[in-house]
Order: C-alpha cells, then structure tokens, then sequence
C-alpha cells in the first residue's frame, strides 16, 4: 500500500526545496509534521501541505492506520522556467530564470 501526492509549478527552486525534502525523507508523518512546521525555510509550507493531502488521500482507504505512515519517497524534479528581462544601465537587459519544481511525496506503512 502507498498513497502519493503531487505538487506541481512550485515557483520555488528545486534546489531549495529539495534541502528541506532531504530532512523530511523517512520519517513518520508526525515527526515530518512537527519538523516542517518549524522549520524556517519557505519550502516548509507547502511541503506541509503536501504531507497533509497525501495523508488524506491514504485515510481514503480502507483499513489504513494514519499513525503507521511513513515517508517512503519524496523527490523534487525541475518544472518548467519563467524567462523575464530586467532592464540594466546603458540599453542593456540581464536575463532572469524564474525557477519552478515538481515535488512527489509517497507514503507507506511501516
């Protein structure tokens, strides 16, 4: 048994957010809960609510025990990149990349 979740178009780096996702990756969904909820880093939140709604979706099915879930495989992929322009002195542009990621979150029991 192992209920996932998927977020995808996180304006957020993968690269940051995979720091946060490396603590979190084994640990029961309690303790993942607790750590997230503290932990300073802007990548928390919505890796919070990720854990929620994939928690949601195993209570969804019968005979699962919430208590016994675990994070079993949680992995950040590069989404798609927002090219911008910034205007600089003398007519010129630098170019801005405006990262995105796609975060996966799989739970399993114990």
């Amino acid at each position: 048994m192992s209920k996932e979740a998927t977020l995808r178009y996180l304006r957020m780096s993968p690269r940051k957010v995979r720091t946060v996702a490396n603590e979190v990756r084994g640990k029961g969904v309690e303790a993942a809960l607790d750590y997230l909820k503290f932990c300073p880093r802007d990548a928390a939140r919505p890796l919070s609510k990720l854990v929620r709604s994939a928690i949601a979706n195993a209570e969804q099915e019968k005979g699962v025990d919430v208590d016994n879930l675990v994070i079993q495989e949680l992995f950040v992929n590069g989404g798609p990149t927002l090219k911008r322009w910034l205007p600089r002195a003398r007519g010129r542009a630098d170019r801005l990349l405006k990262k995105t990621s796609h975060v996966t979150v799989r739970l399993g029991e114990k």
